[in-house]
Order: structure tokens, then sequence, then C-alpha cells
């Protein structure tokens, strides 16, 4: 999402393009980027621990920032966007991609 976007207006779009693109329930990739910080990346894990999600992490070349890739089977394109909020809501300075 482009800072100059509207939230809403951005996760209005996704959930109609998920729809359009995909066979529910279905497996969706989140992409994440933080700030290293071991607490952080716990917390982003702990948000999809629940829901049998594939975790892996890499970090930057310089270590200054991890990848978050999570790859989870969820029911709907409603369950996708509850994720996103509660992750951009809960964790400062991440980076949804």
């Amino acid at each position: 999402m482009s800072k100059s976007e509207n939230p809403n207006e951005f996760y209005d779009k996704l959930k109609t393009q998920l729809y359009d693109t995909t066979v529910w329930p279905s497996e969706y990739l989140y992409k994440f980027i933080v700030k290293s910080d071991p607490k952080k990346i716990a917390e982003i894990e702990g948000i999809f621990n629940d829901l049998g999600a594939v975790i892996s992490t890499q970090p930057s070349k310089n270590g200054k920032y991890t990848s978050i890739s999570i790859s989870v089977k969820l029911k709907d394109p409603e369950t996708v966007i509850e994720k996103y909020k509660e992750v951009t809501e809960n964790i400062e300075g991440v980076i949804s991609l």
C-alpha cells in the first residue's frame, strides 16, 4: 500500500481482487519487512502461529531489516485482510508487501 492511498480503499480493492482471482479457501502468501528486532519478528509470527502457517525469515544483506514470508491457508479474503490489519495495527514500523 502506498503512503498516499487510503487504507480502506486499498483493502476494498484487495478483497475484490482476491475474490476475482482465487478459489477459497486458499493458500495466501504474506510478505512483511521489519527492522531486525527479535521481539517484532516474534510478534508477527505469533499472529499466525495458531493457523498452521509456514513462516520463513531472511535478514537483509547488512542485517538491519528482516523479510518475513508467511504461507497460510485461509477461508476467505476477509480473513486475509483481518490479518494484514492485525499486523499493521500491532507492529510499529512494519512494511506490508
